[in-house]
């Protein structure tokens, strides 16, 4: 075989093995949609056309030192240059022709042309607040924001001493409903490549949960180990086991690891689509379920997607979307420059459990930036099922301070607030928590007057200092006789439920309300001052 053959088959075969290489870490679908698919498209081609100019520049090399040597003997010179062929140009057109389709295509989605379409990505419906958002009870309120989770979790991998010094915790911090309560779940991951080689065989042996809501934290040891997951390497990688399992999926570069009823672990691989143009209007088509322990797979379309997933969209998209919802009410020229009724989610976003569905929150308010939100949405995050709730009060911000202002002589900070239903009020509740990020205290924060703030020690006790101020002139007042009446510790506290004769709602009254509780018997008479619908946060009792 001929020296200039030989190095041309030779720069072939390196060049397939680069292209193989660069897939095996880029990993792009094989779908026309894909910009990482493109990209790779690009920079293969470079690839070929490096591989296929690289003999004739190596023969150039050579053909200069000959020259060299030449003239160093008084001969001839020879030239060194040679003009490219024909391929080499061709391929350098095709190349920049992709650079200049793919520009094309990227226009073919802007919002100038699309921005009604944009808007209608995420629509949302108006919602009854007092309907849709239950009230729930002081052992159902999440106390604990994933700065604490992950504080929580750190402080029980210690705790373990046969694991700490092989694993580490990822940062996922998943939130989802597990047995109707909120905790935040997130798996191990091998502390170092020396590590995965001693450990891969077994897998990862447990994973966090984190309670929300009375802060503790559990290390869930499994049977078998997780065998899938980002932080495996090879084929049980797990963005490569997905892709070589669903080559044209597109993914949403956020897993999202969540565990079912029975505790099995599971990673949630959102698959999007491009719906406006060729590149615009980003949004979840499905999602592939992957069992972490046994690699078992399945695609579900959105709409069928089991109920027990609780994060399928990721918050990153429906903010984007919601965005685009505020942002195109009126068009897309009044967007930037009449600006009438245009709309942004406000900085910060948190979730709350409802109906055993995750919901992401967020204030919306105007692009005028005033300190006071229009109303605020709730986002199922596994249907994106979106409902706006037109009840002015103050941003998120303004309520932290607020907060942080009741404490001040302590110098706590408030956690980004979680959207309540309290005695038929939307409130903000926050964690205040200290230097060391430890949480101290508790707030309740009326959202319409943000100057009414309930604080206290325990959930409990600050609710009840936020219902006397929030009901301060406005309690109903009713005389009745005691149907029935009993009584439960939540929290530390004693709180009496009882029914009056010939009324459904039930009345709740914390100790504090009256010393006179413990003696309340069915047949006496009281009266009560109160606020709320069915169930009724008691003021006071005679």
């Amino acid at each position: 075989m001929k020296t200039g053959v030989k190095s041309r088959v030779i720069c072939g075969v390196i060049a397939v093995l680069v292209i193989a290489l660069l897939y095996w870490f880029m990993l792009p679908p094989i779908h026309y949609a894909s910009p990482d698919l493109w990209l790779f498209a690009g920079v293969s081609l470079a690839i070929v056309l490096a591989a296929g100019y690289l003999p004739r520049l190596l023969s150039g090399v050579s053909r200069l030192a000959e020259t060299v040597s030449v003239k160093g003997k008084g001969g001839k010179a020879v030239p060194v240059s040679e003009p490219a062929p024909r391929w080499v140009k061709i391929l350098l057109l095709v190349i920049g022709g992709l650079a200049a389709l793919a520009l094309l295509l990227s226009l073919t989605g802007a919002t100038i042309f699309h921005s009604g379409r944009y808007k209608d990505l995420l629509t949302t419906q108006e919602g009854d607040f007092t309907e849709d958002v239950a009230e729930l009870s002081m052992n159902q309120i999440p106390v604990v924001d994933r700065d604490t989770a992950m504080q929580l979790g750190k402080r029980k991998l210690g705790e373990m001493s046969d694991l700490v010094s092989q694993f580490e915790i990822a940062d996922n911090y998943t939130q989802i409903n597990l047995g109707g309560r909120p905790v935040r779940v997130t798996p191990l991951v091998y502390a170092d490549l020396i590590k995965w080689f001693t450990n891969q065989a077994q897998g990862l042996p447990a994973y966090i949960q984190v309670d929300m809501v009375t802060q503790e934290a559990q290390m869930v040891r499994l049977d078998e180990g997780m065998k899938y997951s980002p932080s495996e390497l090879f084929l049980r990688n797990l963005k490569r086991y997905a892709r070589f399992q669903y080559p044209t999926k597109m993914f949403d570069e956020n897993f999202s690891f969540e565990v079912d009823e029975n505790g099995t672990p599971y990673w949630i691989i959102s698959t999007i689509e491009y719906t406006i143009g060729m590149w615009g209007g980003r949004d979840v088509e499905g999602a592939i379920l992957i069992n972490a322990v046994t690699g078992e797979h399945a695609y579900y379309p959105v709409e069928e997607i089991p109920s027990w997933v609780d994060q399928v969209y990721h918050a990153d998209l429906i903010l984007e979307q919601l965005g685009y919802n505020g942002k195109f009410q009126s068009g897309f020229w009044n967007a930037y420059f009449g600006q009438r009724g245009v709309l942004r989610p406000t900085e910060g976003y948190n979730y709350i459990a409802n109906n055993d569905d995750v919901y992401l929150y967020t204030g919306m308010t105007s692009v005028t930036g005033d300190q006071s939100n229009v109303g605020f949405v709730l986002v199922n995050m596994r249907t994106k099922e979106t409902k706006f709730y037109a009840i002015p009060g103050a941003e998120e911000f303004s309520a932290m301070d607020s907060a942080e202002g009741e404490v001040q002589n302590l110098k706590y900070t408030a956690t980004f607030p979680l959207l309540l239903n309290v005695a038929d009020r939307p409130t903000y509740f926050m964690s205040l928590k200290d230097a060391a990020g430890l949480v101290k205290m508790y707030a309740f924060v009326d959202v319409e007057r943000y100057q009414l703030v309930g604080t206290g020690g325990t959930v409990e006790e600050a609710r009840a200092d936020y219902i006397k101020l929030v009901g301060a002139g406005e309690g109903a007042e009713l005389s009745g006789v005691i149907e029935e009446i009993s009584s439960a510790v939540v929290d530390g506290f004693t709180r009496y439920y009882f029914k009056l004769e010939g009324d459904e709602a039930v009345y709740v009254a914390s100790i504090q309300v009256s010393d006179k509780l413990p003696f309340c018997k069915p047949g006496d008479r009281v009266k009560v001052t109160f606020t709320g619908g069915t169930t009724r946060e008691v003021l006071t009792l005679e």
